[in-house]
């Protein structure tokens, strides 16, 4: 251990030993036994049996590729102040934890350099440090997120106007959706406004439920057109063409919220529109309203309109499209709908009712995936998902080469077929259609688990699979102390 020593205190130790060295000369003889040899080949001290784990101090510069412990409370301190989204915590500083530094430097008014030095650490520690809020000369990605969100929401008016600068413009339309929304009227997006731009009760500055007009007549239109809204466009924004609207959202990875916002209008309109077709294992009101033409059309019982997609709306809508000059695929589309919806329809023939009286069931799950209910099983999709460890983690990004967490758990749903809408973790709490699992202990393999701020897939074995923002990538790790003390809800989908 090399410690230095001013000349005083070595002139003192010095003298101390001296004096040491004297006194024993006139001092009683010590019997030649009782002193320990310090040599190699002396006797050594007694082990304990204990491992004592070491680890270099604290760095300075805590920057980025640098590991220490440390960093998990900085991580976890960045996410308390709502500058990273809510994850296990790492030792590891990655990118993502260097973004979120800057954006902390940013509102601190530091040098935006990523590193955690003798400037920022005190203020990341103080009991009173600043919570994340974005306002007026803020540039970033964070800033172009949230710009974009605003112009979805119609706050915005166009999409020039997403800089990724937060300018008057940004804080008019934050102001707007503040009072529209009975927030603090600040002008800032903090954490409570961050939370409400995308949850369900968000009200949008745009065209919304009871409207008329001929720019909803347009939109209807189309939706019409793309097998969306099943009922005839009459220019009043009700609440088929809200459902409409919803599924369309949900099918074209757009955020589902309801609202005719400038980017899903744009998307409607345009050639990259996916049309709908309703399959096997959906469910939704859009279906119920599929299985209500179908009973009406004399091919199933009123009593089936559950909203499940099932075998049994199958085989009706197979049977109706073969009866009524259209391709048998049992997928409920465009020219599908529009045939359901005309008034003038086939109805089954004698020998073709014997379903009529039955019903749909969800088979209950298992490893065959749902018996039709869903194609694969919970081993594909745990290879789905397996198939991603190390893809980039991107706050907002729903696959398929970067992610972020419950933009992760969307993409893999929607390779095994399972119609599930993008939402967020926030939304996974209450999804409302799969088994709840509310003890952490009966989680299974494929099970969504939901923690505080976070969401992944369980890959058996007390494993779990995330799009992790401490490690700034997808990984695969074992559900540590931290997924227990943050569980809040399970979901299991077969």
């Amino acid at each position: 251990i090399g410690v230095s020593m001013s000349g005083k205190s070595a002139r003192s130790v010095a003298t101390e030993t001296t004096a040491s060295v004297e006194s024993s000369t006139t001092a009683a003889p010590v019997a030649a036994a009782q002193v320990m040899p310090m040599e190699k080949a002396g006797n050594e001290f007694p082990s304990l049996g204990i491992e004592v784990e070491t680890e270099e101090p604290r760095p300075e510069l805590l920057e980025e590729g640098v590991q220490h412990s440390y960093i998990e409370k900085v991580q976890e301190r960045l996410m308390q102040l709502g500058f990273m989204d809510n994850d296990e915590p790492t030792n590891y500083f990655g990118e993502v934890t260097k973004a979120a530094v800057m954006i902390f430097q940013r509102q601190n008014g530091l040098a935006q350099d990523g590193i955690i030095g003798p400037s920022t650490l005190p203020l990341l520690m103080d009991e009173n440090a600043k919570h994340y809020a974005a306002k007026l000369g803020d540039v970033g990605e964070d800033v172009k997120r949230i710009q974009n969100r605003l112009y979805e929401l119609g706050y915005l008016a166009s999409a020039d106007m997403i800089t990724g600068t937060y300018d008057e413009k940004t804080q008019e339309a934050a102001l707007k959706l503040q009072q529209v929304n009975s927030l603090s009227e600040d002008g800032k997006v903090g954490s409570e406004t961050m939370n409400l731009l995308y949850s369900d009760e968000i009200k949008a500055n745009t065209l919304s439920l009871g409207e008329h007009s001929e720019v909803v007549q347009n939109i209807q239109n189309r939706l019409f057109e793309l097998g969306y809204l099943t009922t005839r466009p009459d220019g009043t924004y009700g609440n088929d063409t809200e459902l409409a609207v919803r599924v369309f959202q949900s099918k074209n990875d757009l955020v589902v919220d309801g609202y005719l916002g400038p980017s899903t209008r744009a998307v409607i309109l345009s050639s990259e529109a996916k049309a709908n077709g309703l399959v096997l294992g959906d469910e939704n009101e859009q279906v119920a309203r599929l299985q209500s033409l179908l009973a009406k059309a004399g091919y199933l019982n009123e009593s089936n309109a559950t909203g499940y997609f099932g075998e049994l709306t199958e085989s009706a809508l197979k049977r109706f499209q073969s009866n009524n000059g259209l391709s048998a695929d049992g997928r409920a589309g465009a020219q599908t709908f529009a045939k359901l919806s005309s008034g003038n329809t086939n109805g089954p023939s004698r020998n073709d009712s014997s379903n009529v009286g039955k019903s749909d069931k969800k088979s209950s799950g298992g490893n065959s995936g749902g018996g039709g209910s869903y194609s694969g099983s919970v081993g594909s999709m745990i290879s789905i998902a397996s198939s991603k460890i190390g893809s980039p983690y991107v706050w907002g990004a729903k696959g398929s080469n970067s992610f972020d967490c419950s933009g992760f758990v969307y993409w893999v749903l929607k390779q095994m077929g399972v119609g599930q809408s993008y939402i967020t973790s926030s939304g996974w709490r209450n999804p409302g259609r799969y088994t709840r699992i509310s003890s952490f202990s009966d989680i299974q393999a494929g099970d969504i688990v939901v923690v505080s701020g976070h969401v992944g897939i369980a890959a058996g074995g007390g494993e779990i699979i995330d799009a992790s923002s401490s490690r700034g990538r997808v990984k695969r790790s074992s559900m540590s102390s931290w997924w227990r003390n943050n569980f809040i809800v399970a979901w299991r989908i077969f």
